[in-house]
């Protein structure tokens, strides 16, 4: 299969990517670097690199971030980054990418372990992860040509352990191997409107 990795140079992402290059042609799609360069905020950009890439199998998105903090020092402004930084951009590759999946072909976006084991800080993510969640499962229903589309809610990865020190008081990390299984599983499965949970490996 053909597969574009959208985010392949943070963590979450190369695990996926390195896991579906095993079985596939990957082409890495990162703001600076890898195979094609985008910006996954920028909606022309999105449509060219899908006018670049061309037909492919399978979209994988692994991106976006947004404000942490309490939520009663929270402004608008600030909760507004989950929605425009990490649950818009991923959309938006789904909305202007259905002439460039095949048929059965499938997308793939990434929530998160926030919106079902919260921290404290962390409204804003959940917010977006439980969007993404939801659309997904709304949006299985209406998928055209026997596409298929899947969330990965992954745990912090251990990678990733010193990067989120002091948030995630007794949450277990999962392992690279693990994440990339869950991309594959939603990749090269059968299943749709699925939210693949990592929370151990």
């Amino acid at each position: 299969m053909k597969v574009i990795v959208v985010g392949a140079s943070g963590a979450v992402g190369k695990a996926a990517a390195d896991a579906l290059a095993q079985r596939h042609e990957v082409i890495r799609v990162n703001r600076s670097g890898g195979d094609v360069r985008m910006d996954i905020e920028d909606i022309d950009s999105i449509r060219a690199m899908y006018q670049q890439v061309g037909k492919v199998d399978a979209v994988v998105s692994a991106v976006g971030h947004g404000h942490f903090g309490p939520v009663d020092q929270m402004t608008s402004e600030q909760f507004m980054k989950g929605i425009n930084h990490k649950l818009l951009p991923q959309v938006n590759l789904v909305l202007e990418g259905f002439d460039y999946v095949n048929d059965g072909g499938s997308f793939t976006l990434t929530s998160g372990v926030l919106n079902r084991d919260p921290i404290r800080g962390g409204s804003c993510a959940a917010a977006a992860n439980g969007a993404l969640d939801g659309f997904v499962r709304g949006a299985a229903v209406d998928m055209p040509r026997a596409i298929r589309i899947n969330t990965v809610s992954p745990e912090v990865l251990e990678v990733s352990r010193q990067k989120y020190e002091g948030f995630f008081h007794g949450h277990y990390h999962v392992s690279n191997e693990a994440v990339g299984l869950a991309y594959c599983k939603a990749v090269e499965g059968c299943l749709s409107g699925q939210v693949f949970i990592v929370d151990f490996g």
